[in-house]
């Protein structure tokens, strides 16, 4: 990362007109980013071969790229579906992935929300969601022949630190222990707001009945969310609470034990998703001393020297709170694989906290802060962290063990741009990873990658540059969307309180 003075300067993708002055710029960074030469069209292309080893709802994935679950901040305040739901939903049909990874998180209950719009689960809006599942079946079928290889699950959350019931401005957080960082940052200013034993008990039955009504309305999997700070990515960081859910890698994995166990008991035949969070970071802020009116400073780590070691997160070095640890993701993953978990969709920090970390980006949301580092960076150490826990489960894997490998869901595609079918080309030709995940982009270009095979070539008008709207939106009340490329959005009226927004903060 950039920690000196001099504010980072940054080589935009499309400025780097060829393969190899991608090559180029990548080898300036010093990191391990390998691509093709070419788009490959066509059957040749390692990302139309199905996924051969592993069978969800007895179906296999017909091709190698997914979408990623994002949240739209546009249902109903009764957590149903709307047509700017409905849309969002239709084009992850029309973009040609086989997988809808979520299509957009779901809360188990009303108080568990990230805002007042958010889906959720429940039997209220059972015909929604039957009905949203069906259309984007219905546009996937029309326009590429057959569903018959194509998987859809729903993604299951509650947003702890993060949640916003009831008011789009007004935090309501619940969370998995007292964090000497995030309490200030997030209103955490009690102990009531920890969630007892008690009340984890009672919020796993409500992911059993969610997974039930997921099963009813024709979802072949659900996704039991642990990513992004939300409330069980934060358990896996919960090594100071006490009791049964806290302390020992068992403990603050027993929440995913009890709501696994509790599905099958129920006689629930739906199949199993983790989206994992594979490591994180310290939290991030602006540079005061480089930050302006109307201008964001670099990010820069909170202070963590009163910290030390850091016990507050999953997956980074409590001596080094800058660096990935993997240890006990690789051991989170291999304990999904034993519970039978069919998909890990491995991402990375959270976009409350190190949006950097999470979704590389030239551009900053309004809450966030400049680029430290040129995101490429990131986007090569959430690659190169899937590559190392592929490899571990690859080399741990014989003929005599008991438990399928799950399919791994790489993320941090969407900063690529131009280069994006390149380097997916080589990490799933080279077995860094098994299936390509893109989120944002979707929204400006749902057929990025079905034009990559047809073709041969992009659209370059449609690709996602990252400007952070489809984040700095909802952070403002807005409803999310693509609104620089997508027509839908900037004709909204949200689209000119939106550049408001941005003069104001700087984005």
């Amino acid at each position: 990362m950039n920690n000196n003075a001099t504010p980072l300067k940054l080589t935009r993708i499309p400025s780097l007109k060829t393969v190899e002055d991608f090559r180029a710029h990548v080898a300036s960074l010093g990191i391990a980013l390998p691509c093709e030469d070419a788009i490959v069209p066509g059957s040749a292309s390692p990302l139309v071969q199905p996924v051969e080893a592993v069978t969800i709802n007895g179906k296999r994935i017909g091709n190698r790229w997914a979408i990623h679950p994002m949240e739209g901040w546009d249902g109903t305040v009764t957590g149903g579906v709307t047509d700017d739901v409905r849309r969002r939903w239709q084009r992850f049909g029309e973009s040609g992935a086989k997988l809808i990874y979520g299509g957009e998180a779901m809360a188990v209950r009303p108080d568990g929300r990230a805002n007042p719009n958010q889906l959720i689960i429940i039997e209220e809006n059972k015909g929604d969601l039957a009905s949203l599942r069906e259309d984007l079946v219905k546009v996937h079928r029309e326009r590429y022949g057959t569903a018959d290889d194509l998987l859809i699950g729903f993604q299951l959350t509650h947003s702890g630190r993060f949640c916003k019931p009831t008011d789009k401005k007004r935090l309501e957080p619940r969370v998995a222990f007292r964090h000497p960082i995030l309490d200030r940052k997030f209103n955490v200013t009690s102990d009531d707001q920890v969630f007892s034993d008690g009340e984890i008990e009672e919020l796993i039955q409500c992911y059993i009945r969610a997974a039930k009504i997921a099963w009813d309305v024709g979802a072949d999997f659900v996704d039991i969310k642990h990513c992004h700070g939300y409330l069980l990515h934060e358990f896996l960081g919960a090594h100071t609470r006490p009791g049964k859910f806290g302390g020992s890698f068992e403990n603050r994995t027993r929440i995913l034990r009890e709501i696994i166990a509790g599905i099958r008991a129920s006689g629930n035949r739906i199949e199993l998703g983790v989206r994992l969070s594979a490591f994180d970071f310290i939290p991030f802020k602006p540079d005061p001393s480089r930050s302006q009116p109307g201008k964001l400073g670099p990010g820069i780590p909170e202070d963590f020297s009163r910290c030390l070691p850091y016990r507050y997160g999953f997956g980074v070095n409590p001596g080094n709170p800058v660096e990935p640890e993997l240890t006990e993701p690789i051991e989170f993953v291999r304990l999904c694989a034993e519970l039978g978990v069919k998909i890990v969709n491995l991402s990375a920090g959270s976009p409350y906290y190190n949006p950097h970390i999470q979704r590389p980006a030239a551009y900053p949301p309004s809450d966030g802060y400049q680029p430290p580092e040129d995101p490429l960076a990131g986007v090569a150490r959430q690659i190169n962290a899937v590559r190392q826990i592929k490899a571990h489960l690859t080399k741990h894997q014989t003929p005599n063990t008991k438990h399928q490998t799950p399919v791994l869901v790489g993320t941090a595609y969407s900063y690529l741009q131009e280069y994006l079918p390149h380097v997916a080309q080589y990490v799933i030709r080279n077995g860094w990873t098994d299936m390509i995940g893109i989120g944002r982009m979707v929204l400006s270009y749902p057929e990025i990658l079905a034009d990559a095979v047809a073709k041969g070539s992009l659209t370059t008008k449609s690709i996602c540059r990252t400007f952070s709207d489809c984040t700095t939106a909802p952070r403002n009340g807005m409803i999310s969307g693509c609104y620089p490329l997508d027509k839908y959005y900037n004709a909204k009226p949200e689209y000119q309180q939106l550049k408001e927004v941005k003069k104001t903060v700087g984005g």
